[in-house]
């Protein structure tokens, strides 16, 4: 009996991980062209879907596509599975005691916002590397002149961000405006070098085309740098967990009461009506992804352009010393979203509800014919 339930448990796993691959994996070219219109974009300009197509087809051709695609899939097999596992767990406390296996929309609501807020902590991660790597393949490729260069670079400046080449000509630009000042050092512009704010020479931080690797990261701007964006993302995942979960309960109960009808003599039970075909429950899936993406599309935009800014330690620690306020209004502050982000907060929402329909119903469909090969009748 041990045997079976471990077979039938590995089942259910390898459906599961095999269905969340194959669904990321037919949604992911969608996924990337919203996340170029969601970054590229800003309030004098809007990105188009075929503008973002042909400057990631120029750039990286179609492997473009699928940049960082390894990091998101992984991501999502945590994620996705955490999001099912803690809804599980919670709908199980409603039912439990009554006679029919019943959870109300508004139960499935609850728990759905629950489970999404977990897996947004598992996710972000994975999400902050995905979304680097898909920036990079549309971003221009390095120079050879500029990477023949990279002996310039100052110690200090390599042990934080290793394998960047500053920009010398912004460093020549900077050290001429220091150049009014009466100093005797030998060698200003290596002088320069040796300051963190300083190593692109124009006191910005550097692209996230140079900070993209979890070693990177972590040494320029710690570990915190790894959940970037969190409270918009956890706003966004609450928001999609919670609208999903409840119509996809709303069309599953609507779905059997039809089914129930004409039936004699009337079921009692939600047994007694049947299960529901694995084409329709795939169905309703992939749409109450496509309302779920909509509501929750301004907090996806919010954290996906959080996530392509690079905010050193040296930042972060004086801003927590100057007791830093967030801009914005009071909503704003609470769920992470960026004055300046307004105006494009629903960039890219109809490439987003195309990709989370179509990977709900992929996942949920896959899942089902998965389990009809994998699990003996």
């Amino acid at each position: 009996m041990f045997i079976l339930q471990e077979q039938l448990f590995a089942s259910h796993a390898v459906a599961g991980v095999s269905s969340i691959a194959l669904g990321t994996a037919v949604s992911y070219p969608l996924d990337t062209i919203k996340l170029l219109i969601q970054v590229g974009s800003g309030s004098n300009k809007q990105l188009t879907a075929t503008q973002a197509l042909v400057r990631l087809r120029t750039l990286s051709g179609y492997s473009g596509f699928y940049s960082g695609f390894g990091w998101l899939t992984l991501g999502r097999i945590f994620g996705v599975g955490t999001r099912f596992g803690v809804y599980e767990i919670l709908t199980a406390f409603y039912k439990d005691g009554r006679e029919d296996s019943y959870v109300s929309v508004s139960e499935a609501l609850m728990a759905g916002m629950a489970a999404g807020a977990v897996e947004s902590l598992i996710i972000s991660p994975f999400e902050l590397m995905k979304v680097r790597a898909q920036v990079s393949s549309a971003s221009q490729i390095q120079s050879a002149s500029s990477v023949a260069i990279n002996g310039t670079v100052a110690p200090f400046s390599r042990r934080l961000l290793h394998g960047y080449t500053p920009d010398l000509k912004a460093l020549n630009h900077s050290a001429g405006l220091l150049s009014i000042l009466t100093t005797k050092h030998p060698n200003l512009i290596g002088a320069l070098q040796e300051f963190p704010w300083m190593m692109t020479g124009s006191g910005r931080p550097p692209s996230v085309c140079n900070v993209r690797r979890p070693s990177d990261i972590v040494s320029l701007e710690g570990w915190g740098a790894l959940w970037r964006g969190l409270r918009p993302g956890v706003v966004r995942d609450s928001v999609f967990g919670g609208i999903f979960f409840s119509s996809w309960q709303f069309l599953h109960r609507a779905m059997l009461d039809w089914k129930a009808v004409g039936m004699h003599p009337e079921p009692r039970s939600d047994e007694e009506i049947g299960p529901l075909s694995p084409l329709a429950v795939s169905v309703a899936a992939g749409f109450s992804g496509t309302v779920a993406a909509a509501a929750s599309h301004g907090f996806d935009t919010a954290k996906s352009r959080s996530q392509c800014v690079v905010l050193p330690k040296y930042v972060s620690m004086e801003r927590k010393m100057l007791k830093w306020t967030r801009p914005g209004k009071r909503f704003e502050r609470l769920t992470g979203i960026h004055p300046s982000d307004r105006t494009v907060l629903f960039r890219g929402i109809w490439l987003r509800m195309a990709r989370s329909g179509l990977a709900s119903f992929m996942i949920v469909g896959s899942y089902f014919l998965a389990l009809d090969h994998l699990v003996p009748s």
